[in-house]
């Protein structure tokens, strides 16, 4: 099974923007990402640039209209992500309960599974395998 752990800001709290480079934090996220790799379920661990610097495509009334950055402030804010293949969502949680906690905000770290070609009903995973061939035999692969 696959998951994506997601932390994102908890609330009001938002890091300074002018705060120093945290090393011990990023020594810890790195630690974290290498204990995974090890452990074998490590599928990807990527951060993302700040929504400045991100474009977005907005459709409306089945037009799209692309638009660059910076946008409105969010909330919820998505930093980066790891992605998962673990035997359970307890599995998912444990390592979740072990990721580093960030010294410059409060978060939630959202624990999402993936869908899979298990968890679809037959007719529909042959529709995939009909609508795109190649594409559906890693997607069957992966669940």
């Amino acid at each position: 099974m696959r998951f994506l752990l997601i932390p994102t800001a908890l609330g009001d709290t938002k890091p300074d923007p002018n705060a120093p480079f945290d090393e011990a934090y990023f020594d810890a996220c790195m630690k974290f990402n290498e204990a995974m790799h090890v452990a074998g379920v490590l599928v990807a661990s990527e951060g993302l640039q700040p929504p400045p610097t991100g474009a977005h495509v907005v459709v409306r009334g089945g037009k799209r209209k692309p638009m660059d950055g910076p946008f409105a402030e969010s909330k919820e804010l998505v930093a980066g992500f790891w992605l998962l293949e673990v035997k359970s969502k307890q599995e998912a949680m444990d390592w979740a309960m072990r990721a580093p906690i960030n010294p410059a905000q409060d978060e939630v770290l959202e624990v999402r599974p993936l869908t899979g070609s298990a968890d679809l009903p037959p007719e529909l995973v042959e529709k995939i395998r009909r609508a795109a061939p190649k594409w559906s035999a890693v997607f069957e692969h992966k669940r």
